[in-house]
């Protein structure tokens, strides 16, 4: 991966179950009124994201692959800033209303929270 890179590829992504449960056993939390994250250091040189949107929270399919495509998107803007961890995005319903803006702001301070507290964190 290069270091100037904007891509998503396969390797920026949660993929198994079991960084799943990783991520959920023992998580630095950082949650607001539209998203939760939960996030781990990682052994590699690069974050991962995962999304967890839940038919629950987020009834319709179209808000919650627009809720996705805003999450993945902000992260791949974000991601040299991110360092090692691997994080996980959980939705609320107060996202399926709010303006793309707020998403992005909110996604912001997220990501600059886990920073801060994953930096002390194993």
């Amino acid at each position: 991966m290069t270091e100037n890179s904007l891509s998503f590829p396969s390797a920026l992504r949660l993929n198994k179950p079991d960084d799943y449960k990783k991520v959920f056993a023992k998580p630095v939390k950082s949650g607001d009124q539209y998203f939760t994250l939960l996030a781990i250091r990682n052994d590699l040189d690069h974050p991962r994201l995962g999304l967890a949107i839940a038919k629950k929270q987020i009834k319709k399919a179209v808000h919650r692959n627009a809720i996705k495509r805003a999450v993945r998107e902000n992260f791949r803007m974000r991601q040299h800033n991110l360092g090692s961890m691997d994080i996980v995005v959980l939705a609320r319903r107060e996202a399926i209303d709010a303006p793309e803006e707020a998403l992005s702001h909110s996604l912001e301070k997220h990501w600059s929270r886990l920073v801060s507290r994953c930096a002390s964190c194993s």
